[in-house]
C-alpha cells in the first residue's frame, strides 16, 4: 500500500526531495503546497516557484495560499487526511490543526544539524561563521520553529571553496537521500526520536540588509567567509572609491601587511589585494560595481579601478 503525502516546499533546495518522492512507487504525492508566484527581476515578471514548476511537470495539484492559516487550501489538505506532511524550506509556519491532519507524522527536512541554526537561513550562517561541517536533520514538526524531536541526521564537511550556493545543492541531495532512508522506519514506527537540547539551540534568522555590508576591519578569514556566505544571494557589498560594489568571490592570500584595513596592497593586471583588519590580505576575484555587469577582477582592473597601490579605497556608504 502506498503512503499518501502532501509535500510543502518552495526553492530549488526542495525540488530534488519532491522529485524523489514522486519517482518512488511507495509514495503517492497527493498535492504540493508552495508560495505564491512572485514578480522577479527588473521587469517584475510573475514567476512560479521551482517547486511549483516541478509539481506541474509531474501533473500534481499545486496549492499556493498567500497565508496558510485559515485558508481554503489548508482546509483542502486537512480533508485529504494524508499519511505524511513533509516540508522542506516551505517558508510559512504550519498551524497545529494542519500538523494534526497527518495520520502518521508531519516532518521537516531542515538544512542544519539541529539544534544548531533553527530558522530560515541555516546554510548562510554555517558559512558565515566558518563552520567545519553542516548537515541535514529530519524532525517532527511542532508549533515552535524547528524545535521538534530529531528523527535522523546526516553530516557534510564545508570545504574552503564552498559557498551558500554550492552547499544548497549538496544539502538538497543529502536531505533527499536521508529522507528516503528514514521514511520506511518512520512509517513502520521503528524510529527513536531525539529531543533537542535547548541549551545548544542557536538561531539563523533571514539575512538583513545590514548584514550584507562587508567590514574590512574584521579578519581576512571573516571577510572571505562573509563573501561566500552571502553568495549567490543576497551578495555582500562594500564601497570602493565611493562606488557601491558587490563582491561575489574572494580568496585568501598567504601574506601579511602593515597597511590599514581597506588599503590596496597590490594592484596588478590580474590581482587586487586589500588589507584586512588583522594584517592579513583578501584578494578580490569577482565583483560588480553599481550599474555595471558582474565581472572578473581582470576586467575591473582594466577599466574601472581608478586608484593605485597604497590608497585607502574601502569606505562606508557615506564616504567615511
Amino acid at each position: 500500500m502506498t503512503t499518501k503525502i502532501v509535500f510543502m516546499g518552495t526553492p530549488n533546495f526542495s525540488v530534488p526531495i519532491l522529485n524523489a518522492l514522486i519517482a518512488d512507487d511507495n509514495y503517492d504525492v497527493l498535492a504540493v503546497m508552495t508560495q505564491p508566484d512572485r514578480p522577479v527581476g527588473r521587469k517584475r515578471v510573475l514567476t512560479p516557484t521551482p517547486v511549483k514548476e516541478a509539481a506541474v511537470a509531474a501533473g500534481i495539484r499545486v496549492l499556493q495560499p498567500e497565508k496558510l492559516s485559515g485558508s481554503e487550501e489548508m482546509a483542502e489538505v486537512i480533508a485529504m487526511a494524508p499519511d505524511l506532511l513533509i516540508t522542506a524550506a516551505y517558508g510559512q509556519f504550519l498551524p497545529t490543526k494542519l500538523l494534526q491532519a497527518a495520520q502518521i507524522a508531519a516532518i521537516n527536512v531542515h538544512a542544519s544539524l539541529l539544534p544548531k541554526y533553527r530558522g530560515g537561513a541555516p546554510i548562510h550562517y554555517a558559512v558565515l561563521n566558518g563552520d567545519a561541517e553542516t548537515g541535514v536533520s529530519i524532525m517532527y514538526m511542532i508549533k515552535a520553529m524547528d524545535a521538534g524531536d530529531v528523527i535522523s541526521r546526516a553530516t557534510l564537511p564545508i570545504l574552503d571553496d564552498d559557498n551558500t550556493g554550492t552547499l544548497f545543492d549538496k544539502l538538497s541531495l543529502l536531505g533527499r537521500d536521508l529522507l528516503l532512508q528514514t521514511l520506511p522506519d518512520l512509517i513502520d514506527g521503528n524510529v527513536t526520536p531525539e529531543p533537542q537540547n535547548e541549551d545548544d539551540v542557536t538561531f539563523s534568522p533571514n539575512i538583513t540588509p545590514e548584514q550584507e555590508v562587508l567590514d574590512f576591519t574584521r579578519s581576512a578569514r571573516e571577510i572571505h567567509n562573509h563573501v561566500r556566505g552571502l553568495y549567490p544571494f543576497p551578495i555582500a557589498h562594500t564601497t570602493i572609491n565611493g562606488v557601491r560594489t558587490k563582491i561575489q568571490q574572494t580568496h585568501l592570500v598567504d601574506e601579511t601587511t602593515d597597511a590599514p584595513a581597506g588599503t590596496v596592497v597590490k594592484k596588478g593586471k590580474h590581482d587586487l589585494w586589500l588589507a584586512a583588519g588583522d594584517g592579513h590580505i583578501i584578494a578580490i576575484d569577482e565583483l560588480q560595481p553599481a550599474g555595471k555587469p558582474k565581472m572578473a577582477v581582470t576586467a575591473y582592473l582594466n577599466g574601472h579601478a581608478k586608484f593605485e597601490e597604497g590608497e585607502m579605497v574601502i569606505t562606508d556608504e557615506q564616504g567615511n
